[in-house]
């Protein structure tokens, strides 16, 4: 069973190294395909990292198992996707983009910022970290149809996390939350991901955004 596994991750990992991914993305996983103990390796690859209803968390690092542009990428192609179905009478989607002070959750929120807007739909992105809670208030306060915000949490400094939002400014449930699930699990290349930012469709918002919340919440 563990041979088998192995020979698994390893099929997975070597079509990561064939596909359509960065330098720095390969030259990780060649790392561990080198390293004698496969365990990392096993680890990175030996599951996909699941969307689930409070969107996606886990441990950054190359691999399908792990929080990195392309798991990011992926859940984020799902839910444009299924924004594009349920709002195909708007005639402008739009979302937004809020972040921690995480590791790469700059990263992470850029590159979610820049799907969208390949996707057209436009994005409203936090100039830097906000708390969860304005990223609620913004997706009200803008009229959007949904939000992201990049946090992992309590979770230890490892891991960074990707919440995604309804336009009512709350975390997704029935029928949207499993909906969206389908919608990202249906993205099975990295071909399916686009990647291609369109700067006129990204919005860099802040302190004008602070000052509205400030005032509601007092």
């Amino acid at each position: 069973m563990e041979k088998e596994l192995l020979n698994e991750v390893i099929g997975k990992a070597q079509k990561w190294l064939d596909g359509n991914y960065n330098e720095e993305t390969k030259a990780e996983i060649r790392r561990m395909l080198s390293a004698d103990d496969k365990t990392e390796l096993i680890e990175s690859f030996y599951k996909n990292l699941e969307f689930g209803t409070g969107g996606l968390r886990g441990i950054m690092g190359a691999g399908s198992n792990r929080m990195n542009i392309y798991t990011v990428g992926s859940a984020t192609q799902g839910l444009s996707n299924y924004l594009k179905k349920q709002f195909a009478d708007l005639p402008q989607i739009s979302v937004v983009i809020g972040h921690d002070c995480r590791n790469n959750s700059r990263y992470f929120a850029e590159t979610t910022a820049a799907i969208f807007s390949a996707n057209g739909i436009k994005v409203y992105l936090f100039e830097n970290l906000r708390p969860t809670p304005e990223i609620s208030f913004a997706i009200r306060h803008f009229g959007c149809q949904s939000g992201v915000m990049l946090t992992a949490s309590h979770n230890p400094k490892e891991y960074n996390g990707y919440k995604a939002y309804w336009n009512d400014g709350a975390q997704m449930i029935a029928p949207h939350d499993t909906n969206v699930i389908d919608e990202v699990n249906a993205i099975v290349n990295v071909d399916d991901i686009k990647f291609t930012k369109n700067e006129s469709l990204i919005q860099s918002i802040g302190e004008d955004i602070d000052k509205i919340y400030i005032d509601k919440v007092k």
